[in-house]
């Protein structure tokens, strides 16, 4: 796509924006912070990686297809829309998909060139609080961190704010306002009254407010916020009636609610989820491309974003909002507080009576917390709640600690700080545990819902903490008073599955011991928001079993608290890891711990290491079950892995010794025994993986692999072809970010991947297909590549591009 030209006078009047809301609810840890495996998202490893292959990063990098369904262009869609991020979600994909996140950011400043000094990025309040539901304290907190979080990433002020579900109220507008920012935008029937600003009478609008405007809504203070109303009928056809099949039916369904009669500046604009673009509707983000591309052409139509078209056109009619409401609820925010019919299904009988009472639960947690903050946290801070309001600054960058502190602290940094970060820490869950996930669903022990009841613990186990005192019993107690339509009550599923989840130093402590076994370098580790320091390690083996032992120092890079414990862990082969810790022993005990157990370790005596644990550190132990879901999982594969060396080495024996009779016996029209046909199913992919996983690639060696596979006429199983394909991905992004010499590199790569073809698989090629054009655009090939020769062209054939050297400007 190209930039805009300018329409005539009264043809530039007439303008399309389109709005993503991207946002995913919060998956991670409440201790850990990190999201850990998560099953139902297979083959991904957690739904947000999951949605993100779908959908976000396909959108920075969107293919416009020419009419030969061959790639013409690759597109950052961020960088035409107007769109929002939640700043969990956005946290997440920088630390996950650094190349997405750049290109989110790269889009917007992009956009201020594009739309003459207005971004397409909006803010959003900060973890999806339903505002009219917060108290006022926790509507300017949500406020103030989506704004600060917008600047840390954007670099640049907000103009607008999107509401999480576009719940709004006067209060939050009056805040939103006060903070300086411009905009918002709501559901069309969410405006109860208008008027023209110089006019008097005002006229109720019954849900169809004109959407190609922007209003004026002046707040009881004297200041005022400006509100645009997306067009809701092609909204809903984007989100659930298949207009995302057909680009050009998008862009003119859009632009079909223009009225080319009138010199008025007119707006057609629309806002859906932006899971729509591709998680939704598969491939949602071409379609999405392909209408702006049709309508960045159009010669009346101007793509723009909000704050562009306010800014050349204020608004000229006043509204009146509808109090406490959203855009996906018809009831108001009935959806995040009662039973009020709407859900996203279930069994016929189930209700969400649980809905209520879970709020009244919440609201407890919260008066705990606050109380708590109010009685300690002046103490430590010069303004208490204005340092909650900035701790967003060390949310967003923790190595700033030490001046933050120093700045809002009484105290000079260092003195207090455990304390001082507990509390905040324990305020941060406290408005966490109001994400509106939690609500949004049909059952109380849904993950979200879950996920919300994880955060309110997390607030309590800190609250703990900072007072001795303990407060999950009363709880646990409102819980079990919640109805539930799977479970007896809400509290079910909580002790089920959110109070195992808690984790506190000594388990943390249980890990990094674990993990030592098996650490090339364990003396110093960091896992999540835990480091680890480990004094006076030992590390043993016999044969296969290990012994590590040593004095452990676990510190929380959250809140600074430290403890140290001494260790002695044995790993028995297989999966079995037994250990034992407690606090530091005396010296002497130390000591003399550590020789007996040695000993009775490099004599095979098991029973008698087993009893110098119990003697030293008491009965308590712990195994594998202990470690965290994605560490158990990679020492477990780790362990697999080795043990599979093993088996390839038996089944190539099988293969090799035995691959005359097997073809003689196939030859002969006779069924192979079932061991060589597992010896088949193991060698093949064996091999081909072994050979994929060279570099620079064995053409000769993937060849032969291939002439094996048609020679026993091999069929892959879905999931060792799931597995394969994926393999065959990273071997060929591999070979392109290799230096380039010449047209051989290409050669190898077509060669390689017609092979692959060959074999009945079929890698992914998204990420190459984008490597591949990135480095023609940014002129990272030499003279020898921009000359197009044939097998160059020939590898972007089974890429599926178009005739680069007419459809592509290399730099």
């Amino acid at each position: 796509m190209s930039a805009s030209t300018s329409p005539s006078p009264l043809l530039s009047k007439k303008y399309v924006c389109i709005h993503g809301h991207f946002y995913q609810p919060p998956r991670e840890n409440a201790w850990l912070e990190t999201i850990e495996h998560q099953p139902s998202a297979a083959p991904f490893h957690n739904w947000n990686e999951r949605i993100n292959f779908e959908c976000y990063a396909p959108n920075a990098v969107a293919r416009l297809l020419g009419t030969d369904g061959r790639i013409k262009d690759i597109v950052n869609n961020y960088g035409y829309i107007s769109y929002n991020f939640g700043p969990t979600l956005l946290s997440w994909l920088q630390a996950e998909d650094p190349d997405t996140y750049h290109r989110i950011l790269q889009a917007d400043k992009e956009s201020v060139r594009r739309f003459s000094g207005h971004g397409s990025a909006l803010a959003q309040s900060y973890n999806h609080m339903i505002m009219p539901l917060a108290n006022e304290r926790d509507k300017r907190t949500q406020v103030k961190w989506g704004i600060a979080d917008f600047k840390h990433r954007f670099n640049r002020m907000p103009e607008g704010m999107w509401l999480a579900e576009t719940a709004v109220d006067t209060a939050t507008l009056e805040i939103m306002a006060e903070e300086g920012l411009l905009f918002t935008v709501l559901a069309p029937r969410q405006a109860a009254a208008v008027k023209l600003i110089d006019g008097e009478d005002w006229h109720d609008t019954h849900g169809t407010v004109d959407s190609r405007r922007a209003y004026l809504c002046k707040l009881p203070s004297g200041r005022s916020i400006s509100i645009f109303f997306y067009d809701g009928d092609v909204s809903q056809a984007v989100a659930f009636e298949g207009l995302l099949n057909d680009g050009h039916r998008l862009a003119n369904r859009i632009s079909d609610k223009l009225d080319f009669n009138s010199d008025e500046a007119q707006l057609a604009h629309i806002a859906t989820d932006g899971e729509s673009y591709g998680h939704h509707h598969k491939q949602g983000e071409m379609a999405l491309a392909a209408a702006l591309d049709h309508l960045d052409k159009s010669e009346n139509i101007h793509l723009t974003v909000y704050g562009e078209f306010l800014a050349n056109h204020p608004p000229q009619w006043e509204v009146r909002i509808h109090e406490n409401s959203s855009w996906s609820c018809v009831h108001g925010v009935e959806r995040w507080r009662s039973d009020c019919g709407c859900h996203t299904g279930g069994e016929a009988h189930w209700n969400q009576a649980w809905r209520g009472p879970l709020r009244d639960a919440l609201d407890y947690v919260r008066e705990i917390v606050v109380g708590i903050y109010e009685e300690r946290a002046p103490t430590y801070f010069k303004d208490h709640w204005g340092a909650r309001d900035e701790y967003i600054q060390l949310v967003l960058d923790r190595n700033s600690s030490s001046d933050w502190l120093e700045k809002y602290g009484k105290s000079p940094a260092g003195t207090e700080d455990t304390s001082m970060l507990r509390l905040l820490e324990m305020q941060r869950h406290a408005m966490l545990m109001y994400t509106s996930c939690g609500w949004f669903f049909n059952e109380v022990s849904g993950i979200e819902t879950l996920q919300i009841l994880q955060y309110a613990l997390r607030a309590l186990h800190l609250a703990r903490v900072i007072t001795g005192q303990s407060y999950e019993t009363e709880f646990e107690e409102r819980l079990a008073t919640i109805p539930s339509n799977k479970d007896k009550n809400a509290a079910v599923s909580y002790l089920a599955n959110v109070k195992p989840a808690r984790v506190g130093l000594t388990r943390v402590a249980m890990h990094f011991a674990a993990a030592s076994l098996f650490e090339a370098e364990p003396e110093a580790l960091e896992l999540f928001n835990y480091r680890a320091s480990i004094a006076d390690l030992k590390l043993k083996r016999a044969g296969t079993q290990r012994l590590s032992m040593g004095r452990i120092s676990i510190q929380s890079l959250l809140t600074f608290r430290a403890t140290e414990y001494d260790f002695a862990v044995l790993y028995l082969g297989q999966h079995h890891v037994i250990g034992s810790l407690s606090e530091p022993l005396l010296d002497a005990h130390y000591q003399s711990m550590g020789e007996e157990l040695e000993a009775a370790f490099q004599s095979g005596n098991v029973g008698q290491s087993m009893a110098i644990l119990n003697r030293y550190f008491g009965n308590d132990t712990f195994s594998t079950w202990h470690l965290f879901r994605d560490e158990k999982r990679k020492i477990l594969l780790s362990l697999s892995e080795r043990n599979l060396e093993i088996a390839a080495k038996d089944f190539a024996d099988i293969y090799y010794d035995n691959y005359q009779l097997m073809t003689e016996l196939r030859n002969s029209g006779m069924d192979l025994p079932e061991a060589f046909v597992s010896a088949l199913d193991f060698i093949l992919p064996w091999r081909l993986q072994e050979a994929l996983a060279e570099s620079p690639l064995d053409i000769g060696r993937l060849h032969r692999a291939a002439l094996d596979v048609a020679h026993w006429e091999h069929e892959w199983s879905e999931k060792t072809a799931e597995r394969l394909n994926h393999e065959a991905e990273i071997a060929l992004l591999r070979e392109l970010d290799r230096e380039i010499k010449s047209n051989q590199h290409f050669e190898d790569l077509g060669a390689a991947l017609s092979l692959l073809k060959e074999m009945k698989l079929n890698p992914n090629l998204w990420q190459c297909q984008n490597r591949f054009f990135s480095a023609i655009k940014k002129g990272e090939v030499n003279e020898m590549e921009q000359s197009f020769s044939d097998y160059f062209q020939s590898f972007a054939d089974l890429l599926n591009f178009a005739d680069l050297g007419e459809s592509v400007q290399v730099a």
